[in-house]
């Protein structure tokens, strides 16, 4: 269960009144996986001037679509990952971590005018259709001719099908979005741009592997076939909007949500929750809105950090068999402390997979801290206890320092280089975090006058 959790779309990776001319509004009663699907991402972003520039964007993108009389709506989600998508219904979502990503206004509608394109495209339903008729002919394999070998069989030639499928879909978006972002007036080397910046930052597809690298094509094919479709437009030089998209982006909440928990390297620390822990060298975490995951860089080392949900009174071995729904190794529920609080600790052994169980009382809140290895890897005792023992809970004091990072627009001076600005920024790998969000190279000058994001408490 957790390798599934652990396994890790990007598609390219309040009100706001509307222009009279604008399409019409989706309301919110339309749709309740909207509200599930906000949930999940931490929320609604609250950035109204930016919420305005999106929405402006967003309806010039439709009125040159060639179904300029659909409803489309926008939604920031209240998470640093890099990711945006769409609903079949037009609703349209863009995280808080691309909007950072993004340097100028054409930049950020080319990655609306992509998932505008999966909608007009009509893409989901086609998907929907290509899957309904995969899981019949695996259920008649299975079932009817009771022939476990070809249902597998055909459950592998689905899954080709789909991922092939999948990755013409992204090429299609991309080079119909290029053709409306140009249609509508925005320079189509936006598109190449933010493509560009999204290989750098790690979300794309390229280097790996499972279902995302299936269904998606890679960073440098897109970049490369988008840059194609940008110098095929009748506008090559279309307007970029910088000045207007970072003064609206000046301010939005960067990375963590402090009341979401903030991961900072190994660390990750909840001031709300009042609890922290430590991952092993080697080692990343993501902070994700239902848990914290953690993996080793070959993926054969993972931990998951969470609050179960019990009902009040259970003890901590019962909420290790409650929430764990493979067999517990007989006699392996131990009982102690750590750091002066309840702890009890298990074994599960799976059939890839090695794992070690933990839950942790903190108050009224228990946490769970489950890490795995692939295989019999004898390094799983010493990570589990060294991460178990880190597990600690959090005082007031620390917790009021937790400060929520922002972004920050300034404008370069004389002398200035990416070093300097990015040694202003409280953040782990400041250099590498400044070139990132600003699309520049490692050894890029930056230009007087000209603005740049930072990042500041």
């Amino acid at each position: 269960m957790l390798a599934a959790v652990l396994a890790g779309c990007s598609g390219f990776g309040g009100d706001v009144s509307l222009p009279a001319n604008a399409p019409r509004v989706i309301g919110p009663d339309r749709d309740r996986d909207h509200v599930r699907l906000v949930r999940a991402f931490g929320g609604e972003g609250r950035a109204p001037q930016l919420q305005q520039l999106l929405t402006d964007v967003t309806n010039r993108l439709v009125m040159a679509t060639d179904r300029p009389d659909e409803a489309f709506q926008v939604t920031i989600l209240n998470s640093p990952v890099v990711n945006a998508f769409a609903l079949p219904n037009g609703r349209l979502y863009v995280t808080r971590g691309s909007l950072a990503l993004a340097n100028d206004t054409s930049e950020v509608a080319a990655v609306l005018s992509h998932e505008i394109a999966h909608v007009t495209l009509r893409h989901a339903s086609q998907r929907s259709e290509l899957q309904a008729r995969s899981a019949l002919i695996e259920r008649v394999a299975e079932n009817v001719l009771n022939d476990a070998e070809e249902a597998a069989m055909a459950q592998n030639q689905a899954r080709s099908t789909l991922a092939s499928f999948s990755r013409a879909q992204e090429l299609e978006a991309d080079q119909t979005g290029v053709k409306v972002l140009a249609r509508a007036g925005f320079d189509p080397f936006g598109a190449p741009r933010f493509l560009t910046s999204l290989g750098r930052s790690g979300t794309s597809s390229d280097g790996q592997t499972g279902d995302r690298l299936a269904s998606h094509p890679s960073t440098n094919d897109r970049v490369s076939r988008a840059l194609q479709a940008a110098r095929r437009t009748e506008l090559p030089n279309g307007e970029t909007g910088r000045l207007a998209y970072l003064s609206a982006l000046e301010g939005l909440s960067y990375g963590d949500d402090p009341a979401d928990g903030v991961v900072k390297g190994r660390r990750f620390v909840h001031s709300r929750l009042g609890v922290a822990f430590e991952a092993p060298d080697g080692f990343s975490l993501e902070n994700t809105s239902q848990a914290v995951l953690g993996s080793s860089a070959d993926g054969d080392r993972r931990l998951l950090f969470d609050a179960a949900d019990t009902p009040e009174g259970q003890s901590l071995e019962d909420v290790l068999r409650s929430t764990w729904t493979d067999t517990i190794e007989p006699g392996t529920l131990t009982t102690g402390t750590v750091n002066g609080l309840p702890v009890v600790t298990a074994l599960s052994n799976g059939k890839e997979w090695t794992f070690r169980l933990s839950a942790v009382r903190i108050g009224s809140t228990t946490f769970r801290l489950i890490m795995a290895t692939r295989g019999n890897r004898g390094d799983l005792e010493s990570i589990f206890q060294q991460t178990l023992n880190s597990v600690r809970q959090v005082q007031p004091e620390e917790a009021r320092r937790i400060r929520p990072l922002k972004l920050q627009i300034v404008v370069a001076q004389r002398g200035d280089t990416a070093q300097n600005l990015a040694a202003r920024m409280p953040i782990d790998r400041p250099l590498e975090r400044f070139l990132l969000i600003n699309g520049l190279d490692r050894n890029a000058s930056l230009k007087v006058g000209e603005r740049y994001k930072i990042v500041v408490e």
